[in-house]
């Protein structure tokens, strides 16, 4: 989760967003033959049940080329959307991955094209969709806001191969780029797999959180005399860290650091190892594991106050393993929830999902009772809405959002791109090649494609954040 000091963050609303203003068309056959290339060539191994409506315990506990195209509350009775104006605020950034298309007979590995970032904003009453690449890297994981030491709000990315964390400027209608951290990590990939920005110092200074592959890095940047210095936390060979969150689980007003190692990627269900680890730099504490997964692992964590008791806690995606045996899991893909004193092999589970793996998580508040919960964005078995209980240790209510909606990374965000006051939900669903916003309407969540990629590409997309509109590129002619 993104935190920024209250003096330095973007304007980007509601505290139920990665961030909390207390602290600084292809069918699944052809999905997975593409899936199955790119295991491959190694950018995804190193990397109550209604729907929405259309409009147990553990068991081992420099300048970019830019183009465009158009593209259960309770009383009083939780507010239904506004009608969306014609010119929105706040855009969205997508982060990709994209290969050249397939043709018949082709039977090699895709062919990575390009780092890509698509910017979605709303203009003249239409979704615009632009489009900025980077020849440096082929994958963008994360693109976000940044609010910089002089005031200002740039772009930060973290891509791969080469892994490179780059902040964008708008200059001249067109994003340019300074280099803050590159780096060959020694091993079969090298990639910045996770950014997360908090004031982890406690000084007023947005450090940068990285996670890395593959040889387990995880890192801090922080901004020093007009430059940035990088700190590594650790090492550890042959590690992939997916996935780092900043947040405040003891309550004591330092900011902590979270990270999930783990082995190497197997895509087919088998036994990988994982844990997830804490570090607090504010405390000189190193790494210090949080929750032990036995023989599983997680590429998904969020560190999130859900309960609203004024700590944040943890949230961790137990990814599902096969049956040995035969067909079937042997475990389902799990939710497991700790508080500052949960020991690391005592995770409560509060949501078993009927699929093998789940990659994003995401704090919301969608119908707007002022209640948290959690939407989770699973592999192949859709989009589902969580919500705790009065007691949130025990079994999480779920709700189907989208049952038709999957991909191999399946990004998701919770924001309120419109500002009023009502948050909406965002989802990509590379396997129709679609962008989905769902939206409160006082009874459910109404579904709307508000994009559909028209190539034949294969494209992942690996995360989704909400960006003021001023970052976006301009429009080529």
């Amino acid at each position: 989760m993104t935190r920024f000091p209250a003096s330095a963050a973007p304007t980007t609303p509601r505290d139920a967003e990665r961030r909390d203003p207390r602290v600084p068309g292809r069918s699944a056959g052809a999905a997975g033959r593409v899936l199955a290339g790119l295991m491959g060539l190694g950018l995804v191994l190193g990397c109550g049940d209604d729907g929405g409506s259309k409009s147990a315990a553990p068991a081992a506990p420099a300048a970019a080329r830019p183009s465009a195209q158009s593209a259960a509350p309770t009383p009083p009775a939780a507010p239904a959307a506004k009608p969306l104006a014609d010119d929105l605020p706040r855009a969205l950034v997508l982060g990709l991955s994209a290969f050249e298309a397939r043709k018949p007979g082709d039977t090699g590995m895709p062919v990575p094209l390009p780092a890509e970032l698509e910017f979605v904003v709303r203009r003249g009453g239409e979704w615009t969709v632009v489009r900025m690449t980077d020849p440096e890297s082929n994958v963008f994981h994360k693109a976000m806001a940044y609010p910089t030491p002089d005031g200002a709000t740039a772009l930060l990315t973290g891509a791969g191969t080469k892994a490179l964390l780059k902040l964008w400027t708008k200059q001249d209608g067109k994003l340019v780029s300074k280099t803050l951290w590159e780096k060959d990590f020694g091993g079969r990939f090298s990639r910045m797999r996770d950014l997360e920005v908090g004031d982890i110092d406690g000084n007023g200074t947005n450090v940068i959180a990285v996670a890395t592959h593959d040889q387990g890095v995880v890192a801090v940047v922080r901004p020093k005399d007009g430059s940035y210095v990088v700190e590594e936390l650790d090492h550890e060979k042959d590690t992939f860290v997916h996935e780092v969150e900043i947040g405040d689980v003891d309550g004591d007003g330092v900011l902590e650091i979270y990270a999930t190692p783990s082995e190497p990627n197997r895509l087919d269900g088998s036994e990988q190892e994982g844990h997830v680890v804490r570090y607090v730099p504010g405390k000189g504490e190193g790494r210090v594991v949080v929750a032990d997964l036995g023989s599983r692992h997680a590429k998904e964590i969020m560190v999130h106050d859900i309960d609203g008791n004024g700590r944040d806690e943890l949230y961790v995606i137990v990814e599902g393993q096969k049956d040995p045996n035969g067909p079937g899991l042997l475990h389902r893909t799990e939710i497991w929830r700790y508080e500052a004193d949960t020991p690391p092999d005592a995770g409560v589970v509060i949501a078993e999902l009927d699929d093998r793996l789940g990659r994003f998580l995401t704090p919301s508040d969608l119908d707007g009772d002022g209640k948290k919960e959690i939407v989770a964005a699973l592999f192949a078995k859709g989009v589902w809405w969580l919500r705790p209980g009065d007691d949130p240790t025990k079994p999480w209510s779920k709700r189907a959002i989208d049952r038709s909606s999957s991909s191999f990374e399946h990004a998701a965000i919770a924001t309120d791109l419109d500002g009023d006051g009502l948050q909406e939900l965002y989802v990509a669903s590379d396997n129709d090649k679609q962008l989905r916003r769902y939206v409160w309407n006082g009874r459910r969540l109404e579904k709307e494609t508000i994009y559909t990629r028209p190539d034949d590409r294969s494209i992942l997309t690996w995360n989704i954040m909400p960006i003021p509109v001023e970052l976006v590129p301009d429009a080529a002619e």
